[in-house]
């Protein structure tokens, strides 16, 4: 059994596992869930076509250069690097929060803007432009990506697991940008952590919750993050890990 992919949170939080016949299952991620597999051999990925595992043996991972796919519309700036731009749906322009204050601008279709919000892991967010299409909002992008980081690392999203949002940073920095506030978000993704998990590369343990792709996980009295596109191509077996895993200082007390 291989896993193929997963879903972050705000699309279900789930991890998408193949076997040897293509059938794809979805093992979704429960607060209080037991997860108990030891990582094996890693490998491409694949693809998913028409709901089915497409294998690859090919050693590169997560995915090998015949699976590797770029959006383009990730590196727009308002000219189309497409043959024909196709975004003529209303998009919503936003600045997303990482606590504690790490700010980031990005756009999205209107119709998808909590979602993506979600996806991304955000602890909160203000809606501040809404443009006829994708163009436009590469746009206006581009000029607010002058200011603010246009993309946040994994890292970063690790140390705002248990941090909270810089209150006057934030309020500062949308009043920077001299524009009306359309909407706010504010989200909870149930963690309620008391220190910074240990980052690490597991599948097995407690779930706590999901913050964007961070799975996060209670393993022998430690907290761990885990960036689930890490797991991407591995062979899954059947029981916990037998890895010697780093652990908190907490976990001694």
């Amino acid at each position: 059994m291989q896993l193929v992919g997963y879903e972050p949170s705000g699309r279900g939080s789930a991890l998408l596992l193949a076997d040897e016949s293509g059938a794809i299952e979805r093992r979704e991620l429960e607060s209080g869930d037991a997860l108990s597999y030891a990582l094996g051999e890693r490998r491409c990925a694949g693809t998913i076509d028409d709901g089915e595992h497409v294998a690859c043996d090919r050693p590169a991972a997560p995915y090998c250069e015949y699976h590797t796919s770029t959006w383009v519309c990730a590196r727009c700036t308002g000219t189309c690097l497409k043959d024909e731009m196709d975004c003529y749906e209303e998009h919503a322009v936003y600045i997303a929060a990482f606590a504690p204050d790490t700010f980031k601008v990005g756009v999205t279709k209107s119709r998808r803007l909590e979602t993506r919000l979600r996806e991304q892991g955000a602890d909160r967010a203000a809606h501040v432009h809404t443009v006829s299409n994708g163009r436009i909002a590469r746009e206006i992008e581009a000029e607010i990506a002058r200011r603010l980081t246009d993309r946040v690392r994994t890292g970063p999203k690790i140390a705002s697991l248990a941090a909270t949002v810089d209150q006057a940073a934030w309020e500062r920095t949308l009043e920077s940008l001299k524009t009306d506030v359309i909407d706010r978000f504010s989200f909870d993704y149930g963690l309620e952590l008391r220190g910074r998990p240990v980052r690490e590369t597991i599948a097995s343990g407690t779930v706590v919750g999901v913050k964007g792709r961070l799975l996060v996980l209670e393993n022998g009295g430690t907290t761990y993050a885990v960036d689930m596109r890490d797991l991407v191509g591995y062979e899954l077996e059947e029981g916990a890990t037998d890895r010697s895993l780093q652990s908190s200082l907490g976990s001694f007390s």
